[in-house]
């Protein structure tokens, strides 16, 4: 047996692992193009013919409604900016809960909030770490408006059940596919069997514009109205006969041209990006799955995965020592991309001190004689997970190469090989 790195002995990874890059040729074309022709934006806050955006924003929407086979696609300038859009666009007054997971970025329950709006946390299953659909109803009231849906790290979250729950108490859905983009659930893509749905585009996502996200839904009156918000939709609603003033305060959520243009290549890369994770992940859990005190990523029958992390669990009993102690191990062996905690949102100051427009517990203070309870012990399996159980690897690029994959298998092996070194 060969020593851990951590008690003196060598090193498993000295391997330099590739950068993550999946700009090429075509984008940098594509982008140069568009700083020629000096039109980087070409929206204007106004009714009119710029309303929707210049022809890159408008082919990148249209070749997204293509192959994601929704009726409208919205880009904006974050999937931040996108989850305030659709949630506004659904109708949320303050006041209203919205379900949502604590298990996630922290955007996915700002959203609500921005609309005077009140998160409500529903805990994660064991193995996929999406929301639990057994432990929705429990949290459901005469206030509850929405569930929004977090298809976290690559895998649909279990929709058909959450499905059913919202048609029987006339709730809407949004989907959070920040990191899910192509992940498919009963053969329909993730973020399209909601209400509203939609993806991110930042840096090491996979499609990658810098910034950028995209809303995806089949409602005309959703559409519009994320395209209102978008662009200043307090000045542009003027242009309608009879306007609906629901959530009519606008932004600047415009992606621009260049963005756009980068876009349109990226999203040719797509199903290459996904495949290439996937085929790396599959042949790192060929090399964990005999690992007993390690469960390796599940994908549920008729769903597909797409790796933004790999996700894992650790089991203290029968390993004889914690997860943060094979952690430390993992990273002086060197293995890169790994992380032992994720979000646990209930947890955030901003809800256990219920404070944040003012010093007067707005928006909770809307609903008088309501006592909303955040902290330790409301998402049970959530808190276990990231308190003792969960390592993950970062998929941060699309290629890794198998002599990467397999450096890394080989260096998460020597640690669970060598426990007793740790006890």
């Amino acid at each position: 047996m060969k020593k851990l790195a951590i008690n003196g002995g060598e090193k498993s990874v000295s391997h330099n692992f590739s950068i993550y890059n999946s700009i090429g040729v075509e984008e940098q074309e594509a982008a140069s193009k568009v700083v020629k022709s000096g039109i980087l934006s070409d929206f204007l806050g106004a009714p009119g013919s710029n309303f929707l955006g210049g022809k890159y924003v408008k082919k990148f929407e249209r070749n997204f409604e293509e192959q994601f086979e929704v009726k409208h696609s919205i880009s904006v300038n974050s999937w931040t900016s996108g989850l305030i859009a659709a949630v506004g666009a659904i109708g949320i007054e303050p006041g209203d809960e919205v379900l949502v997971t604590p298990w996630t970025m922290c955007a996915s329950a700002i959203s609500i909030l921005h609309w005077n709006a009140i998160p409500v946390f529903v805990d994660i299953e064991e193995d996929t770490f999406c929301m639990d659909p057994e432990k929705i109803t429990e949290k459901i009231t005469e206030r509850t408006k929405a569930i929004l849906v977090v298809d976290i790290f690559g895998h649909s979250a279990d929709m058909d059940p959450i499905l059913a729950i919202a048609k029987e108490h006339n709730l809407k859905v949004i989907s959070d596919c920040a990191q899910s983009p192509g992940a498919r659930y009963k053969g329909k893509l993730a973020g399209t069997l909601g209400d509203i749905g939609g993806y991110s585009f930042n840096y090491h996502k996979h499609i990658h514009t810098g910034e950028g996200g995209m809303i995806v839904t089949s409602n005309d009156e959703y559409a519009e109205k994320c395209q209102l918000i978008r662009n200043h939709a307090e000045a542009a609603i003027v242009a309608h006969k009879d306007p609906d003033l629901t959530n009519m305060i606008g932004y600047n959520f415009r992606l621009g041209e260049i963005e756009s243009a980068m876009g349109i290549e990226q999203l040719k890369k797509l199903d290459q990006a996904i495949s290439s994770r996937q085929k790396a992940a599959e042949l790192l859990s060929e090399n964990l799955k005999n690992i007993e005190a390690l469960s390796i990523p599940i994908v549920r029958n008729d769903c597909s995965h797409v790796y933004y992390f790999y996700a894992m669990k650790h089991d203290e009993n029968i390993a004889g020592v914690s997860r943060d102690k094979v952690y430390d191990a993992l990273i002086a062996e060197g293995v890169p991309f790994i992380s032992k905690n994720y979000q646990n949102l209930h947890m955030l100051p901003m809800f256990t001190e219920q404070q944040c427009y003012g010093t007067k517990n707005f928006p909770w203070s809307l609903n008088d004689g309501v006592r909303y309870k955040y902290g330790s012990g409301i998402c049970e399996v959530a808190e276990r997970l990231n308190e003792k159980e969960y390592l993950g690897i970062f998929m941060v690029g699309s290629n890794f190469t198998d002599t990467e994959i397999n450096i890394l298998g080989d260096a998460i092996r020597k640690v669970y090989s060598n426990l007793d070194e740790l006890k």
